[in-house]
């Protein structure tokens, strides 16, 4: 067994919340380290206070004990706080075309401000206004496109 192989079955493991996008792909597995004949995974929540955190825990617990594996220790670290730019070229286009817009760089993130411009998921149109900071989780808000009168969630950059 090896590292790459671990990250290939961790690809079975979605999201609870969306679940076309992997735990890889959203860029919440941070490591994996293969050590004997156990795994140890550590995980960063998209934020602290995570209600699904025990779910995905216990999934990917579950996923690599089903391939054989039963040492797994499943660590969740907040050394390296988890930014939206984890989240894969592959999550990015998984997000749009579940229907979310992927969020823009947090490297570009000044203000709230960038938050108005979205990029609608549907027809591409930059005709967009936001309707809410508030989305139904606290890393999405609320936009609705002027051009296919569609209402999306946009992914906040954190």
């Amino acid at each position: 067994m090896t590292k790459e192989q671990i990250y290939r079955w961790l690809e079975d493991v979605k999201d609870p919340e969306i679940p076309v996008l992997s735990l890889v792909d959203l860029g919440v597995i941070t490591e994996v380290e293969v050590v004997g004949n156990g795994v140890k995974i550590e995980m960063t929540p998209t934020f602290v206070g995570c209600p699904a955190l025990d779910y995905m825990k216990a999934e990917v617990e579950a996923l690599l004990r089903n391939k054989g594996i039963e040492n797994v220790s499943v660590e969740v670290n907040y050394k390296k706080p988890w930014s939206s730019d984890k989240i894969s070229e592959k999550g990015r286009a998984a997000l749009k075309k579940y229907g979310f817009a992927p969020p823009p760089s947090a490297n570009v993130f000044a203000d709230l401000e960038i938050l108005e411009d979205a990029i609608c998921p549907r027809c591409n149109s930059t005709n967009t206004k936001m309707k809410s900071p508030f989305g139904p989780t606290l890393c999405r808000a609320i936009y609705y496109c002027d051009n296919c009168h569609e209402a999306f969630e946009q992914f906040k950059p954190v």
